[in-house]
């Protein structure tokens, strides 16, 4: 399980962080982590769970499963891959993979018995508490009209943050809640924190960066402020 607060690295579909590259922002990721001792984790692409897992000390953490027994499936992804290929928990029902209800709680439940973690993502304060209501690790908030902008929802939307986190305690306080959406920077971590949140669940603005270090260092920062 990650130790809080934890920053967590989407990839995405990222040509900045395929393959080779995203073996070498693992490697950033795990120096920053080990120099600051704020807890990081990385979300590759399917195809580069394994070289990640493989090659770092990173927590790696899936994009996505399929709801899927073994045997035919062409081109979807077998849960227990996932696992033999070194990962510690999946991302579940991103806003770019959006599930069921009932396809979120196979995936929870399949996951646990593969001794996985899942961060289920979710858009707003009732989504969150319904996730919570599963029993995953962690939920992610992450309004996704905000995904991808300059914005952080730690401005731009502080009260789902807050709703989600207060929201999810009421159904169980042992799930854990992070936001992401629009995070960038050392000050949007400080800010989610402050508002409940065990931490950050962002993309681009770490993968797309000219330079990673320099980002993770700020956003390592305003964890530990």
């Amino acid at each position: 399980m990650l130790k809080t607060p934890a920053i967590v690295v989407n990839l995405k579909t990222y040509l900045e962080t395929t393959g080779k590259k995203a073996l070498e922002l693992a490697k950033v990721m795990e120096r920053v982590s080990s120099e600051t001792g704020v807890q990081m984790a990385i979300c590759p692409q399917a195809a580069d769970l394994r070289l990640v897992a493989e090659n770092s000390n990173v927590p790696v953490f899936a994009q996505h499963f399929d709801v899927l027994k073994p045997g035919a499936g062409t081109g979807m992804t077998l849960p227990e891959t996932v696992a033999d290929a070194g990962a510690c928990g999946t991302l579940v029902n991103h806003s770019e993979h959006r599930l069921t209800l009932a396809d979120i709680d196979w995936c929870v439940q399949k996951a646990k018995a593969l001794k996985l973690d899942t961060i289920v993502c979710t858009n707003n304060v009732a989504t969150s508490a319904a996730a919570a209501a599963l029993k995953p690790y962690m939920v992610a908030v992450e309004p996704p009209e905000l995904i991808g902008g300059d914005i952080s929802v730690t401005s731009a939307d502080p009260a789902v943050v807050s709703g989600s986190v207060d929201a999810v305690r009421k159904v169980d306080e042992k799930v854990l809640v992070l936001c992401g959406a629009g995070v960038k920077n050392g000050k949007d971590v400080r800010g989610a924190i402050e508002l409940g949140s065990a931490g950050v669940l962002l993309a681009s603005g770490v993968a797309k960066a000219k330079n990673w270090e320099e980002v993770l260092m700020d956003l390592a920062k305003g964890a530990v402020e």
